[in-house]
């Protein structure tokens, strides 16, 4: 999962802000792994110079599923910046 980020990536999660990519990794394994969390994209588009990825994610959490928004700003193919909001 961290092989797209960027070193020096921007993780934004719910007001929260997440530097490099080891602050990142500890993230995603807490949030994503250990929580079983799959994220299903229904809805892609470009705006503003970032592509915006919508769907619901579902997994062991009590509000599953919930429906999430991803905003992805890239340098070539490596992800810059990613904001995910509920």
């Amino acid at each position: 999962m961290m092989k797209p980020f960027a070193a020096d990536a921007v993780f934004l999660d719910n007001g929260k802000r997440f530097e490099g990519t080891a602050e990142i990794r500890a993230l995603l394994q807490e949030m994503v792994v250990d929580l079983k969390a799959i994220f299903t994209p229904d809805a892609v588009r470009h705006e503003d110079g970032v592509v915006v990825l919508e769907g619901p994610a579902h997994g062991d959490f009590q509000v599953s599923p919930i429906r999430f928004t991803y905003r992805v700003g890239l340098d070539g193919d490596a992800i810059k910046t990613m904001e995910v909001s509920a």
